[in-house]
């Protein structure tokens, strides 16, 4: 066939850097080789790059006679619909569309092309533990130490295929073994898992008819009958892509299934604002029985009436700690002193230094205080009692690490950090918040004890989100923990006893909690009432994109400050449309820079 006579079609090669898809020559043997979402190998600038068919059959942009021919089919790729919602999510995270096909395609070639007809079968429904609404998006509440695998197993579709997404791979195991025994074709997908296995499980996902359960990558596998999605924990930090474009698989799957028409279910002991403001009715909730049983036995230390220098090991914590230890048990303590927030407190009424205008810690600067969420300043007295010398609190875990240690002699007391390195054996175990997931399970040596040493420090965080991560801290310690009868104790020491999140944990109940953050973020007008991303990396970049995002209407760009800046919209639409309209190459051109939109931890 002549050049004038081939057809075309168009490819995004898989180079982030270009962001831009080509016309080429289909050769007649490779023809019926091609689908949309296949892999290819194409001419590019000289070299051999591989690539994504976008579409087949295009009236090409250049001369026929000037294009040239794709060299090879290297491997199956992601179907249609997930190329589609690449586009879509390219928006959405102001990304390259390369980052989602990359993440969607599977990490070895496939050389089997997706089946003609997928399986199909037929599952019996069971009861669900709670009454559920009918639509979709659908949020339920459940306690955090409770198992969820007959909640999750009567939510999965009878017909079709289901996703389920569940960030902590110890829960992978009950899932599985659960839904198994009900028949089904289960299939796990995780990031740990070597490239060979993931492909296996990405070619054997195309067959339908199975339910797949995984982390934030299995939000992107090939089901060709996807009819459920349940996202476990939408508001773990484990659901977003660390790297740029920083993208969540909660706001994806929602999407994935409002364009197919599939069902949604978010199941969560504090589900996300998010969660709850795209739910088409309120949380669906347990028993009041089951849901307080779900949480352990919470004790909260009031360290405002402690002696100076006992604030962090009270007498409290070390007659708990004794007799966790006593009792055969190991214990947790967790201290973050991560940020650049310094806690400061007045000598004279014992009183946190908080901002007068919206609350949170106010923090330590040369010849003042300032609160990093608002930008309020004022100067180094306590406005609570007007003395002056607030003194920091700032023991470090290495410090308290050794108070522990001569807290209880005869306890193995180690420090955790976050890294790879294993935690050795331990009787008491001080770290960072890293400790909740890295202490090994030892059925034999429970955790009897998770105290947290100074919570305050997590509740006053100058981030917008700082409840609802203090709060999932807590849930994270009540699953190591487990439920109220197993006689474990969360244990937390604060200047601020009554504080909701605090009074969340201990009466087993968030519903306060989520409705106040709910209100005030829609005052505010933050996410997901408004749109705001945060740009980062080196200074010129950052001064760059500040100028070209000024200059547009319906945005407000706050800095930058440090390297940062802050870019606001009255919505997330708006936010994404202006980030697509600018652009920002210009500003990358000066060096390094970084869009978070939605950032967790402003």
């Amino acid at each position: 066939m002549s050049g004038s006579d081939a057809r075309v079609c168009r490819v995004l090669p898989d180079v982030p850097a270009v962001d831009r898809a080509f016309d080429y020559l289909v050769p007649d043997d490779l023809a019926d080789q091609l689908t949309v979402g296949t892999i290819v190998r194409v001419p590019l600038h000289g070299r051999r790059v591989r690539g994504w068919v976008l579409k087949l059959d295009v009236e090409p942009e250049a001369d026929r006679t000037r294009l040239l021919p794709i060299h090879a089919v290297v491997s199956a790729g992601p179907p249609a619909e997930l190329v589609e919602l690449s586009e879509w999510a390219a928006w959405r995270w102001a990304g390259p569309r390369v980052a989602f096909l990359r993440a969607t395609s599977p990490p070895n070639n496939v050389k089997e092309p997706a089946p003609a007809d997928p399986d199909a079968a037929v599952f019996p429904t069971r009861d669900a533990p709670v009454e559920l609404p009918t639509g979709s998006p659908r949020a339920v509440r459940w306690p955090p130490a409770r198992s969820r695998a007959d909640l999750v197993a009567a939510l999965v579709a009878a017909e079709g295929s289901t996703i389920v997404i569940a960030p902590d791979a110890r829960e992978t195991g009950d899932l599985v073994s659960t839904l198994e025994a009900e028949g089904r074709h289960v299939l796990v997908l995780r990031s740990e898992l070597g490239d060979a296995e993931r492909t296996r499980v990405w070619a054997d996902a195309r067959r339908g008819a199975t339910v797949v359960v995984g982390g934030r990558i299995a939000a992107g596998v090939p089901v060709p009958d996807l009819a459920s999605v349940i996202v476990l924990d939408d508001v773990d930090e484990a659901l977003e892509e660390e790297r740029a474009p920083a993208w969540h698989a909660f706001p994806l799957l929602i999407e994935r299934t409002r364009r197919l028409g599939a069902r949604a279910d978010i199941v969560s002991p504090t589900p996300s604002v998010e969660a709850i403001h795209a739910a088409t009715s309120a949380p669906s909730i347990p028993a009041r029985e089951v849901e307080r049983g779900g949480w352990p036995r919470v004790g909260i230390v009031d360290v405002r009436y402690e002696p100076p220098g006992k604030t962090l090991l009270t007498e409290r914590l070390a007659d708990t700690l004794r007799r966790s230890l006593d009792d055969g048990g190991r214990v947790l303590c967790v201290l973050n002193r991560k940020g650049r927030a310094r806690l400061l407190v007045c000598p004279s009424c014992s009183e946190i230094a908080r901002c007068p205008e919206c609350g949170a810690a106010l923090c330590e600067g040369i010849d003042n205080l300032h609160c990093d969420r608002c930008t309020t300043r004022t100067g180094p007295i306590c406005l609570h009692c007007g003395a002056a010398g607030l003194r920091p609190r700032r023991l470090g875990v290495t410090r308290v690490r050794e108070h522990l240690a001569a807290l209880a002699p005869r306890a193995r007391v180690v420090a955790v950090e976050a890294g790879s390195a294993p935690v050795p054996a331990f009787d008491v175990a001080i770290g960072t918040e890293a400790v909740l997931h890295r202490a090994p399970v030892d059925p034999d040596r429970p955790i009897q004890l998770v105290a947290f040493l100074d919570v305050d420090q997590e509740l006053l965080a100058p981030r917008y989100r700082a409840e609802e991560q203090a709060l999932w801290l807590l849930v994270r310690a009540a699953r190591r923990l487990g439920e109220r009868s197993a006689g474990g104790t969360l244990l937390v020491q604060t200047r601020m006893p009554e504080h909701p999140v605090l009074v969340a944990a201990r009466d087993g109940d968030p519903t306060a909690v989520l409705e106040a953050d709910l209100a005030r973020r829609r005052e505010l007008g933050y996410p997901p009432f408004g749109g705001l991303a945060e740009l980062s990396g080196e200074a010129a970049a950052v001064d760059a994109a500040c100028v070209l995002l000024g200059a547009q209407t319906g945005v407000t760009v706050l800095g930058p400050r440090d390297g940062r800046a802050l870019v606001r919209a009255a919505s997330i639409d708006e936010l994404c449309d202006t980030l697509a309209a600018v652009d920002l190459g210009a500003a990358r051109a000066a060096g390094r820079l970084r869009v978070d939109v939605d950032p967790r931890r402003v």
